[in-house]
This record gives C-alpha cells, sequence and structure tokens, in this order.
C-alpha cells in the first residue's frame, strides 16, 4: 500500500513542478521578497524586522495560493486527459490513489516554503552582518549547481528541487545565526504555512473529489477566509450584531478550522514574554494540522470511492 501511494506521491509531485502557473507563483514569491527587502532598507534600524515579518507574510499567502491551484486541479487534470483510468484499472484503491495526489502536492509545498524561506535567510543574514559577497555567492551557486545537475542528471531532474530546497533552507538558517529573533521568525512561520497548507490542501482535495477545479478554488478560499477569521467570529459583540448572529458565529467558528492558529504573534516566535515554548506551540499546531488532515482525507476518500466517471 505505501509503495502504491509513494508512486502516486511522486508522479504528481513531478507533474506540479511541470506546471508553469507554479513557477509564475514562484516567481511572484520571488518577487515579491525583492519588494520586501526594498522595503526594509528604508525602515532603519527597524529594516530585519520588517523583512522577517513582511516576508513570512507573503510565503504563507503564496504557499496558500499554491495548496490551492494544485490541490483544486490535480484530480481535474487527470480526468481530463483521461490517465486516471488505466491508473484506477490497476491493484490500487481510490483512497490510496487520492492520498498519494494529497501527499505530492504538499511534497511540492514543502520544496515551495523552503526555498523561499531559504532565500530571505540568506538576505537576513547580509543584513545582519554577513558577508554580502558570501551570501551572493551561496545563493547563486546553489542555482548554478541546480542548473548543473539538472543537465548531468535528466532522469532525475525533478527531483532535485528537493534536496536543493532544503540545502538552501539550511544554509540560510546556518548563516543567519547572527539574527537569531528573525531567524526563528521566519524558520517557525514556514513550519506553521507548512501546517497551514496541509489543511488547506485536505479542503481543497475534498472539494476536488466531486467538483470542478473553479468551484473547488472558491470553495476553498472561502474556507480559508472563515478559518482566517474564526477567532474574530467566535467574540463577535452581541451590541452590534445581536444574539443570533453572535451565536452563528461562534458555531462557525468551531466547525471551520481554525488558521489564526498558524499566525501567532511575533513574540510567541522569538520567545519573547509568553509562557507557551515555540516548541511546544508547534507541537499541538501540527496535531491540530494532523486531525483535520486525517478526518478530511477520509470524507475525500469516502465522496471519491462513490463518484461515478462514466
Amino acid at each position: 500500500m505505501l509503495a502504491r501511494i509513494g508512486t502516486i506521491a511522486f508522479n504528481t509531485y513531478r507533474e506540479a513542478v511541470r506546471a508553469r502557473v507554479l513557477y509564475g507563483l514562484f516567481g511572484l514569491a520571488l518577487g515579491t521578497a525583492v519588494y520586501v527587502l526594498v522595503v526594509g532598507a528604508f525602515a532603519g534600524r527597524a529594516r530585519l524586522r520588517v523583512v522577517s515579518d513582511l516576508g513570512a507574510a507573503s510565503i504563507s499567502i503564496y504557499a496558500i495560493l499554491v495548496a490551492i491551484v494544485l490541490a483544486a486541479t490535480s484530480l481535474y487534470r487527470e480526468l481530463e486527459l483521461k490517465t486516471l483510468f488505466p491508473i484506477l484499472a490497476r491493484p490500487i484503491r481510490r483512497s490510496e490513489y487520492l492520498v498519494g495526489k494529497y501527499l505530492g502536492t504538499l511534497l511540492t509545498l514543502v520544496v515551495f516554503v523552503a526555498a523561499n524561506t531559504g532565500a530571505l535567510l540568506l538576505a537576513v543574514a547580509e543584513m545582519a552582518g554577513r558577508s554580502a559577497l558570501l551570501c551572493a555567492g551561496v545563493g547563486l551557486g546553489s542555482v548554478a549547481v541546480l542548473a548543473a545537475a539538472a543537465v548531468l542528471l535528466p532522469r532525475v531532474r525533478t527531483a532535485l528541487p528537493i534536496p536543493w530546497s532544503l540545502s538552501v533552507l539550511a544554509l540560510g538558517l546556518a548563516l543567519s545565526s547572527g539574527a537569531p529573533d528573525d531567524q526563528r521568525v521566519l524558520f517557525g512561520s514556514a513550519l506553521l504555512t507548512l501546517l497551514e497548507v496541509g489543511v488547506i490542501a485536505a479542503v481543497a482535495t475534498v472539494f476536488a473529489a466531486f467538483s470542478s477545479p473553479f468551484l473547488s478554488a472558491v470553495f476553498t478560499l472561502g474556507v480559508f477566509v472563515v478559518g482566517r477569521s474564526a477567532d474574530t467570529l467566535a467574540n463577535l459583540p452581541v451590541k452590534m450584531f445581536g444574539e443570533t448572529l453572535r451565536t452563528f458565529g461562534e458555531a462557525t467558528s468551531h466547525v471551520f478550522p481554525n488558521l489564526m492558529l498558524y499566525v501567532p504573534e511575533r513574540p510567541l516566535l522569538t520567545g519573547e514574554g509568553v509562557t507557551t515554548s515555540l516548541s511546544r506551540y508547534l507541537a499541538l499546531a501540527g496535531l491540530y494540522s494532523v486531525a483535520w488532515v486525517v478526518g478530511l482525507l477520509a470524507l475525500a476518500s469516502l465522496i471519491f470511492r462513490r463518484r461515478d466517471f462514466s
């Protein structure tokens, strides 16, 4: 079973890496990162904080977009190209296929978030006093190594971004040690973003199991908006909205995943003046994310098993 799921997951990842829309979003993310650096240059002494905060926010936003686009379109693409039918004709359960598609999307998101976070950490390292030549050399050198490896090893070309992105992240973490608070903000936010997009991708998978890509994306975006507003909905003022809307908002906040859990305040990420450690918070957020993912994938599998493709 695990071998079958792994094969589907890696094939889904390879398809996603070849998709032009992913390159477009990755380019937008890097362009936004450059814009963040420009804004930070005018922030004076607060430039490190501006870069880390805005950078973490931009990574989160683009990762959400990638999760929605990939999860909402991946299954439909298989149906449109009619490659789904020979796959399901083999000894593989529909639930295994669906879980494999989800894990492939999640692997793509890991590469996306790791590469963007690593690039911002290299910029933070330069701002914290590291040699600009060193930081630029590491960044451009890693890209050159990736390009050379892609030319020399064409058979594993699509798999190369996985170790490359993790290496860029590791190098960024090592070089940005001179700015520990901003390093923790970017790295902690990246981990929380992965947990959040895991839930979002699972939500999109549920809708994709029975709906079109456009509607799946719209419904998933709606869940995201409500999830990011969960704390607000749970505390609507009775004097302004009335008891009925207050009750409805509170009920809605419990039905939808509370995605505000994945965008905590900066002091929690830096470890300043909080009673809960970052590691404990990440562990609890991880358990919350896993619980939602397991439940949503079970629901998606149930819907997909009953879907008629004739």
